[in-house]
């Protein structure tokens, strides 16, 4: 376990970059600043550890991190149509940070804000925990939001759990995430068309032109949208499906995951690497990195579309406008408990 002060940010505030790498050689680094991910170092085939998602080098680039690069996003990940919504008699007017809608808990939100830290260490793992209070107001969200975010690394095994708390003092929305986009290749080596993924879905949401749900749930059944067989990304790009077209040609939409939990499985042949996500989520928003591309750099790499891909596990977007979907309402005194576990493995021939 690590620690290193690695600037400031938000009127000289530090930011602390915390690693942790286990007996294997498995490797985690995250800051406080958004709860970023900003390394992982995964085996390959041949033993040889490189990093899996995309990230900056300094703490100013993730000042800006318009894409939400590694980082914990809430308190409500996803769009939320036209900024408001209502809560009993309450409505809310909430800020509309793209376009016409609300997006990923507004213009700070969770991902660009510093949360507390503590460092928990045991003999079977090691674990971060996050913590931050979202003021009753803050991105016009009712009540004050006590949050807890836990990073858990096993000694043993090659894995990362993510365990998501919260508690609030009034009726508000809550809908948790990690925005990490994987690339297995290692060190960007290639795009990530031709990694493979599995959904255990057979329901995927529809999108209007704003990338929102229409509430339509349409079956998967002979698209390029049916993952419970392993498919390449690059299948979703080439279509012409309306849908894929609709959002730049690629994936961005959410799944519902079968019985309200499921199995997610990412895979890269040429490295040998495989990422197996499990969630207690109902459902998993896939994005294919179609609009990355700009005038940034990552790490010496200009940034291009399918550079990777992110699986958001969390309740489906604008769910407090569709009652048929899973509800994101967190009553007053309840908790809200969400788990994704990431484990990163080798695949056998």
């Amino acid at each position: 376990m690590q620690k290193k002060l690695i600037g400031l940010i938000d009127d000289d505030q530090p930011v602390t970059l915390f690693t942790v790498k286990n007996k294997n050689g498995f490797e985690i680094s995250c800051m406080n600043y958004g709860c970023v991910i900003t390394k992982i170092l995964a085996s390959d085939r041949r033993g040889q550890y490189e990093n899996v998602v995309l990230g900056f080098d300094t703490i100013e680039e993730y000042g800006q991190n318009a894409k939400y690069l590694g980082a914990v996003v809430g308190r409500v990940a996803g769009r939320i149509k036209r900024g408001t919504f209502r809560l009993g008699e309450n409505v809310y007017n909430i800020p509309k940070n793209e376009k016409n809608n609300h997006i990923h808990g507004g213009a700070k939100g969770f991902s660009h804000v510093l949360w507390d830290a503590t460092v928990l260490e045991g003999k079977e793992e090691t674990t971060i925990e996050f913590t931050y209070l979202s003021e009753d107001g803050e991105e016009g969200y009712p009540g004050n939001l006590e949050m807890k975010v836990t990073y858990t690394i096993l000694n043993e095994r090659d894995t990362l759990s993510i365990t998501y708390k919260g508690i609030c003092d009034r009726d508000t929305v809550v809908n948790v995430t990690n925005h990490s986009y994987f690339n297995l290749s290692g060190n960007l080596q290639r795009d990530v068309l031709d990694h493979e993924l599995m959904i255990e879905s057979s329901t995927y949401l529809e999108l209007d032109e704003e990338f929102l749900p229409t509430g339509n749930l349409v079956p998967v059944d002979d698209t390029v949208f049916d993952f419970r067989k392993f498919r390449k990304i690059a299948d979703g790009v080439d279509s012409v499906h309306p849908q894929t077209v609709l959002v730049g040609h690629g994936y961005d939409h959410p799944f519902l995951l079968e019985d309200n939990s499921g199995t997610i499985v990412l895979t890269e042949k040429e490295s040998g690497r495989k990422l197996i996500v499990e969630t207690t989520e109902s459902a998993v928003v896939l994005y294919s990195g179609n609009n990355l591309a700009g005038s940034e750099t990552m790490r010496g790499e200009q940034v291009r579309n399918y550079l990777g891909v992110c699986l958001e596990t969390q309740g489906p977007p604008d769910s407090i406008h569709h009652p048929h979907f899973p509800s994101s309402i967190l009553l007053t005194g309840n908790e809200y408990k969400s788990t994704t576990i990431y484990s990163f493995e080798v695949i056998i021939d």
